[in-house]
């Protein structure tokens, strides 16, 4: 059940970014500009910057599981944003925990695919998320490239492949599902949210900018805040995507790095 503080606890459960724009610290920054109190369990360091990553050091999953049963000892979590997971041993660590105290929301964000179009998980870490991951979470928030590795398909390239992909996404058994259809050509960014019974289409503007790092960890964190903060989640994932418009236009107030920048997450208070 959600708590009846006032202020919610969320977790991230990711990989760490040392440039602050995507993973862990793009998280926390989102939680806390929409009201929310973060909480993180590391899953991988990297090395990476606005240009790309150098290297990936993955946590043991017998550490993880110990940051994971430390935290939940001591601290109630309302909702839990997962990101990328390489192994099944980690997913099935996550799964457990959460399993044995489960919070009332959880947000899977399965980061498969760079930027590039690169396909950043084996195999065996796409069937472990598929499998064990996927059937966990209240919701999921694949890209269309995520999706199409998910389900072994082509990456669709119309609203209505998208529409005609929502009952394979819906069979693989998580609560909902958000297909982002950041990558179809045009002025226009549609999302579509499946949930049991209903296709809802959300629109969105596509921003003329090359700050995009981090901004699919930057949605699923923000929609997993609203949903620690009480709203449907239908209403979550509309604010959430409001709130990742405005940070994607007032981003060109930073000026991090030479490669694709992240967005700007504090753009209400700074």
């Amino acid at each position: 059940m959600t708590s009846n503080r006032s202020i919610p606890n969320v977790l991230t459960i990711a990989g760490s970014d040392p440039s602050g724009g995507a993973g862990i610290q793009a998280d926390l920054k989102t939680f806390s500009a929409l009201g929310a109190y973060g909480t993180s369990v590391v899953t991988a360091l990297t090395a990476q910057n606005t240009r790309g990553v150098r290297g990936v050091h993955p946590v043991p999953e017998d550490f993880i599981r110990l940051q994971l049963d430390t935290l939940l000892d001591d601290v109630a979590i309302d909702a839990v944003k997962i990101g990328m997971v390489a192994s099944r041993e980690v997913a099935e660590t996550i799964r457990d925990a959460l399993e044995a105290r489960r919070p009332r929301w959880i947000v899977l964000d399965p980061v498969m695919v760079a930027k590039s179009g690169d396909v950043l998980v084996e195999d065996v870490g796409i069937a472990a998320v598929r499998e064990v991951l996927v059937p966990l979470a209240d919701l999921m928030t694949p890209n269309l490239p995520e999706a199409a590795v998910l389900l072994g398909c082509d990456t669709p390239l119309a609203r209505a492949d998208m529409e005609a992909m929502a009952p394979q996404l819906e069979a693989l058994g998580s609560g909902a599902v958000l297909l982002k259809g950041g990558h179809l050509q045009g002025e226009s960014c549609p999302d579509l949210l499946i949930t049991p019974g209903e296709r809802r289409w959300l629109e969105g503007t596509r921003i003329a900018t090359s700050n995009l790092h981090g901004t699919g960890c930057s949605l699923s964190s923000a929609i997993a805040a609203r949903l620690a903060l009480g709203d449907p989640l239908s209403q979550a994932v509309a604010s959430a995507k409001q709130w990742l418009e405005t940070a994607l236009t007032e981003s060109t107030r930073l000026d991090v790095g030479h490669g694709h920048g992240p967005v700007h997450h504090f753009h209400r208070w700074w």
